[in-house]
């Protein structure tokens, strides 16, 4: 049963009314028919559907593979949300050692700089910039 206006749908998925409309233009989430000098009317469906999409953003799926995921959604096709869950995982491991590099740098760096006292330049500052191209006479 269709009892839910827009904000209600809203308030009821956690989420802002731009938020629905924005899954809409999206093609994430349709828009009922509005009836001729009404409201249109969402139910719970619609909820579960706007918590899913916010479920997937938070597991850092994009829109576009969420679109891909509600596509997907008959129980026939596990194998190909699979591949792009085992893509995703994968995004995610390449993206942690990425920020593992990272933070081993930055880490070297405090060192450095608790290690560096008096007006010496500062090792953070000085790793930051390029190179000084000198002109040799």
């Amino acid at each position: 049963m269709q009892t839910l206006t827009i904000s209600g749908l809203a308030q009821k998925a956690g989420v802002h009314v731009e938020t629905i409309r924005f899954y809409q233009r999206r093609g994430l989430l349709a828009a009922p028919e509005k009836p001729l000098g009404g409201i249109r009317r969402y139910g719970d469906p619609d909820v579960a559907r706007v918590q899913f999409i916010k479920r997937a953003q938070r597991l850092g799926f994009t829109l576009g593979e969420i679109a891909l995921l509600l596509r997907l959604d008959d129980g026939a096709h596990c194998a190909e949300a699979r591949v792009i869950a085992v893509n995703k995982r994968d995004e995610v491991r390449k993206r942690l050692a990425d920020l593992q590099r990272i933070e081993a740098a930055l880490t070297q760096l405090v060192d450095r700089c608790d290690a560096r006292r008096g007006k010496v330049s500062c090792p953070l500052i000085a790793a930051l910039q390029p190179p000084i191209a000198r002109e040799d006479s």
